[in-house]
């Protein structure tokens, strides 16, 4: 076993094994390389072919010892000449269960412990950074359009430096639409989300949400200074990000205001919108806080989360690592992700939807087909309906009963043609009920709690614009069809230079411009204009722009509608 997981191992870590070497935290201004002049000190950057890029800006201080577990502290102090040509820290990962004994996470495991890619990663709790991507020559007083990036990673991984947004603005220059990209660093897993009755008393809870506030924040004080205008911010993210660009909206019941103005004034989600969600010091939530004392060896503490601040930085990312992972048997029914705590999330984020609760701001949103593809493939043992029922009541939804879980699985049809990857006949049911599993966990997550979404935002704010797709691209893929994050590749990274990542980044560079994809107005030209008019989505009219790797359609939005009025009329019963 050692041997395949090594053998896996090598091949999982890919590229990572060419990055660059670990830069000086300071240097002393270079003249060749671009620099900005902020409050806290200059910035060195570094100039690329058509880019420059500013990394690993501090934007709070580090939350170590007892900053740890606590709400980001603004970093005020001065940074003097500050070197960020190099690859921003990640905050603390979690990238599998330490205590799970499958093969995925003994492989991924393997991988994150190799000394080579620690060094590459860089990871670090000193990690709450912001790193700027900006036209090269952009200088102070251009006020160009920001686009502020959110990553994904079910809230217990990812970090700013693995998406780079050089791609993405080169692409908008191309296009006439240049842009300043901002990715933001915020803590993940138990550092960033953890739960409980504890953290809830210390006022120490979402914390993942306060470290992205906290860089919208640092973009409306400086990014005046990058080139950008801090009144035309644009607020995107994928999955997790997804989700938290709602939150963002959601926050402090809509109230986004900075100085008295505005941190955004839109959003863009790719797959990820509400998620049903019952307190931070519910019994889910407290048993995960449990479980990690326990792990940490903190039970017999007096003070649980002072025992938690004051542990090794190893023994504590083992002890918070110890629950169930996203890529696990649990899948979705994640150990950590936003909760209501009564004050930065005031209610479950479904009936701020519904409540009209929110920065009310016009909005892009969609999925990929196949959501749910990525998150059936740890269940070989769900293969009937009793099964599902019995899966979903005991890892998912603790307040609902057997009667209102047996209709959620009904809704959907056992036959495996009906189940996911949609259209793919016949084929690629991996274990009995994979399909319908499949289908049934991307709707519950993702692609139906969209259209619960819609229908309550429309129906609070009717007059502000939104926009909503489904990507099919890449349809006929064997298993995973058009799977979760597959936009990643498409969209961000454009590595598959087809008519659907021309056209999507066509239509967001409208949409950074003007809050409407179909605008190709402003910039330096009008290459950005589009083939297709994307039509809004009304609650009459329910139209999606679906997105092939060769052309755009449109789509009736009411795929799986039953299964959609079930979810809606049960999100009481159906929070994770």
């Amino acid at each position: 076993m050692k041997g395949i997981t090594t053998l896996l191992a090598a091949a999982l870590l890919g590229r990572a094994v060419a990055a660059p070497p670990e830069p000086p935290t300071h240097v002393v201004e270079k003249r060749a390389n671009p620099t900005v002049t902020v409050s806290a000190g200059k910035i060195v950057g570094v100039t690329r072919s058509a880019t420059e890029a500013f990394n690993g800006i501090p934007f709070a201080l580090p939350p170590t010892g007892s900053l740890r577990l606590k709400p980001p502290v603004r970093h005020n102090s001065s940074l003097g000449v500050f070197d960020a040509t190099g690859i921003a820290p990640a905050c603390p990962q979690f990238f599998a269960d330490s205590d799970d004994n499958g093969l995925l996470s003994q492989v991924l495991t393997t991988v994150t412990n190799l000394p080579l890619f620690q060094k590459a990663l860089k990871v670090s709790e000193d990690c709450l950074t912001i790193n700027v991507i900006r036209p090269k020559g952009t200088k102070a007083g251009d006020k160009l359009p920001v686009l502020f990036w959110i990553y994904g990673g079910g809230f217990e991984l990812g970090w700013s430096s693995m998406y780079d947004g050089g791609q993405l603005v080169s692409s908008a220059i191309n296009m006439g639409k240049p842009y300043v990209f901002v990715a933001v660093n915020y803590r993940v897993g138990g550092f960033g989300f953890m739960p409980g009755k504890e953290i809830l008393a210390d006022g120490s809870a979402n914390l993942g949400l306060l470290d992205q506030r906290m860089g919208l924040e640092w973009v409306a004080d400086n990014i005046a200074a990058f080139g950008g205008d801090p009144n035309k911010v644009t607020i995107w993210g994928e999955s997790a990000g997804a989700i938290s660009v709602w939150n963002q909206m959601a926050l402090y019941d809509g109230n986004n205001k900075y100085k008295g103005k505005p941190l955004f004034r839109g959003a863009i989600m790719n797959s990820g919108s509400l998620v049903p969600s019952n307190p931070v010091d519910s019994p889910k939530g407290q048993a995960v806080y449990n479980a990690v004392v326990a792990k940490a060896g903190c039970s017999s503490a007096k003070d649980t989360l002072n025992c938690l601040r004051q542990l090794p930085y190893n023994r504590f990312l083992a002890a918070a690592n110890s629950v169930p992972h996203v890529l696990s048997y649990n899948s979705v029914a994640l150990s950590y992700l936003p909760r209501p705590d009564g004050k930065v999330l005031t209610k479950s984020p479904d009936v701020l939807s519904k409540e009209g609760k929110y920065a009310a701001v016009p909005m892009i949103i969609g999925d990929q087909e196949d959501e749910g593809t990525l998150f059936a493939l740890f269940q070989p043992n769900v293969t009937s309906t009793d099964r599902i029922v019995s899966y979903l009541r005991n890892i998912f939804f603790h307040d609902a009963t057997q009667k209102q879980i047996e209709g959620l699985v009904n809704q959907y049809s056992p036959y495996v043609w009906d189940g996911s990857p949609f259209g793919s006949g016949l084929l690629y049911d991996i274990y009995p009920g994979f399909k319908r599993l499949a289908a049934l966990l991307g709707d519950i997550a993702f692609t139906l709690t969209r259209r619960v979404f819609l229908e309550h935002t429309t129906a609070a704010n009717p007059n502000v614009p939104v926009w909503s797709y489904l990507a099919s691209y890449n349809r006929g893929t064997p298993i995973m069809g058009t799977f979760h994050a597959s936009d990643i590749l498409q969209v961000f990274f454009g590595m598959l230079p087809n008519y659907a990542s021309r056209s999507i980044q066509s239509y967001y560079a409208n949409f950074v411009y003007n809050l409407d994809p179909n605008n190709a107005s402003g910039g330096t030209s009008a290459k950005s204009k589009v083939a297709e008019n994307w039509p809004r989505w009304t609650s009459k009219d329910r139209t999606l722009i679906n997105f092939f790797s060769d052309k755009n359609e449109y789509l009736k939005d009411d795929f799986r509608d039953g299964a959609a009025k079930y979810i809606g009329a049960n999100l009481r019963a159906l929070r994770f």
